[in-house]
C-alpha cells in the first residue's frame, strides 16, 4: 500500500520506524487521547508496528506511516482500524463479518500539528478507501475534548451519530456513509 498527496507519502510502516513513532507514543500530550493515554517507549513503538504489519495481513486495512514528501521526514501514522460495533474492541474484517466498522484515525508527532498534515493524509485515506477498497462507510471514535480531531472528521465528510463507550470510555463517534442495520445474536 502507497500513497502520495502533494505534499505526502503514505506507506506501509517499517520496523526501523519506530525509532520515529516513539516521539509520538512515548509523549503524553500526543497520546491524550489515544486509547487510554498509556505511553510506551521505543520497544512499544517496535511492538506497536508490528500490529499494524498484522492488521493489513488479516484485513487488508491497517495503519500507514506518513512522511513528508520533500525530506522524507517522518510525521506520524493515518489508517484504519476494524472495530466490533456491539462490543467496541478491535478485530479483523474476516472475525467480526457484518459487526465490523472500519475507523479511520491518524496520530503526529506533535511538532508536526497545525501544518494540515493530519487532514491531507486522511482525505487520501479516505478516498482510497470509498474507491478502491469498496467500503461505503468509515467512522472515527473521537474522545471528549479532542477539537483537532473533530475539525480533521468534519472536513472528511463524517458528521456526529452518537457516542459509544471504548475502552470504558465516553467516545464521540463520527461517520460518513449510512449507519448499518443493528445485527441481532440469535438466542
Amino acid at each position: 500500500m502507497h500513497l502520495q498527496t502533494e505534499r505526502l507519502v503514505l506507506r506501509l510502516p517499517r520496523l526501523d520506524d519506530a525509532e520515529a513513532l516513539v516521539d509520538a507514543v512515548s509523549d503524553p500530550e500526543t497520546m491524550r487521547y489515544i486509547g487510554d493515554g498509556s505511553t510506551t517507549d521505543l520497544a512499544g513503538a517496535r511492538r506497536t508496528i508490528g500490529k499494524w504489519l498484522a492488521r493489513w495481513a488479516e484485513s487488508g486495512l491497517g495503519q500507514l506511516a506518513v512522511e513528508r514528501r520533500e525530506d522524507g521526514a517522518f510525521l506520524g501514522r493515518a489508517g484504519f482500524l476494524v472495530w466490533d460495533r456491539e462490543e467496541w474492541r478491535i478485530g479483523s474484517r474476516p472475525e467480526l463479518g457484518e459487526r465490523a466498522e472500519v475507523e479511520i484515525g491518524w496520530t503526529l508527532l506533535r511538532r508536526h500539528w497545525g501544518h494540515g498534515y493530519a487532514t491531507e493524509a486522511a482525505l487520501a485515506l479516505r478516498d482510497w478507501a470509498l474507491g478502491e477498497a469498496g467500503l461505503t462507510r468509515l467512522i472515527s471514535l473521537i474522545q471528549h475534548g479532542n477539537e483537532r480531531s473533530v475539525r480533521v472528521a468534519e472536513k472528511l465528510g463524517e458528521r456526529y451519530e452518537r457516542d459509544v463507550e471504548v475502552m470504558g470510555m465516553r467516545t464521540r463517534l463520527f461517520a460518513l456513509g449510512q449507519a448499518p442495520a443493528r445485527v441481532t445474536r440469535a438466542a
